[in-house]
């Protein structure tokens, strides 16, 4: 609706994984460091994690990408399965040839472990990529703990990497998951973006879409940022509904009235969101200010007493004002 009018070619902030618009800031780049080094190195299991819409999809992709071309993978997005379930998919995805037989998890298992060891002796390495890990169940991670045992005398024949929200890591903190969190070999958490790269990733974003002149002003896009905490999803749907704002109220450039009223159509309480770090910030000042004052009334009366004559301190304030003059 709004491409025509500010010359898009197309939406700039769309929420489809366009690789097009791909934005790499440094966090991204580190996380995707470690899934690479992770995979390329003899660890079992390689942990992403981040709360919702920091970009671990963004990042799952790019590694896809990235990955030497002996690697096969078989990606799994959906891990609410049952045991028989999971080893079946990840079988489906690296396109093994099940002969006829009992399905059962031996079946399975034997069959992979096969697979494996010619693809070894082929030169090839076989990763397990699961998305949104932090629906497993516990019985799962042992399933897949289990998988990390198919190996030669000198490597694992299979990398898990395990990509969830913060939920992840809570869950490997479970007793019950001791034993895998003693085999993951890599870690990393993706964090928001800070200030300057969502600067840059709006930036980026509308010149891929053919921005021609300045569409956000400078405190809009700080006002993005206040209200999204650099969530990059959260940074996208603001903006297009501050576009489509702009463009309903024919203006040509994004102020921070066309973002506040954007953010209250698509997050709802912006007040709460927009002022939380403000509110922070005042309550520390207040407390510090009330510390300070009680230290030093505190300090005050220990220093007064000492020049105060005893048969003053019990009397009131009055009758010493009287006698002292």
């Amino acid at each position: 609706m709004y491409t025509t009018y500010f010359g898009f070619k197309e939406k700039p902030f769309s929420i489809a994984p366009d690789p097009r618009y791909l934005y790499m800031s440094e966090l991204h780049r580190e996380a995707l460091a470690h899934l690479l080094y992770g995979i390329s190195s003899d660890g079992c299991f390689i942990l992403l994690t981040g709360d919702v819409g920091t970009g671990k999809t963004t990042v799952c992709r790019c590694l896809l990408e990235q990955l030497p071309d002996n690697t096969d993978v078989a990606l799994i997005v959906n891990p609410r399965l049952t045991d028989l379930e999971l080893l079946e998919t990840i079988c489906d995805e690296l396109e093994i040839a099940l002969p006829e037989g009992e399905r059962s998890a031996k079946f399975y298992i034997d069959n992979l472990n096969r697979y494996l060891l010619d693809a070894h002796a082929r030169g090839r390495n076989t990763a397990l990529l699961i998305d949104e890990a932090q629906n497993l169940s516990l019985d799962l991670l042992e399933q897949l703990r289990l998988l990390t045992n198919l190996e030669t005398h000198r490597k694992k024949l299979l990398k898990i990497v395990l990509l969830g929200q913060s939920e992840l890591r809570q869950l490997l903190e479970n007793s019950g998951a001791d034993q895998i969190s003693q085999r993951i070999t890599s870690r990393y958490h993706l964090l928001p973006l800070e200030r300057t790269d969502v600067f840059a990733y709006i930036r980026h974003r509308l010149a891929v879409a053919g921005e021609r002149e300045k569409i956000f002003s400078e405190a809009a896009i700080s006002r993005i940022y206040e209200l999204t905490h650099g969530i990059p999803r959260l940074t996208n749907v603001v903006c297009d509904r501050a576009l489509l704002g702009a463009y309903v109220e024919g203006r040509y450039l994004v102020t921070t009235s066309v973002v506040d009223q954007a953010a209250r159509e698509v997050l709802g309480n912006v007040r709460g969101r927009g002022v939380r770090r403000d509110k922070m910030s005042l309550f520390r000042t207040l407390s510090m200010a009330l510390l300070l004052f009680i230290f030093g009334a505190g300090a005050a009366t220990f220093y007064f007493s000492r020049y105060i004559p005893a048969e003053l301190v019990s009397q009131s304030w009055g009758d010493i004002v009287k006698k002292i003059k």
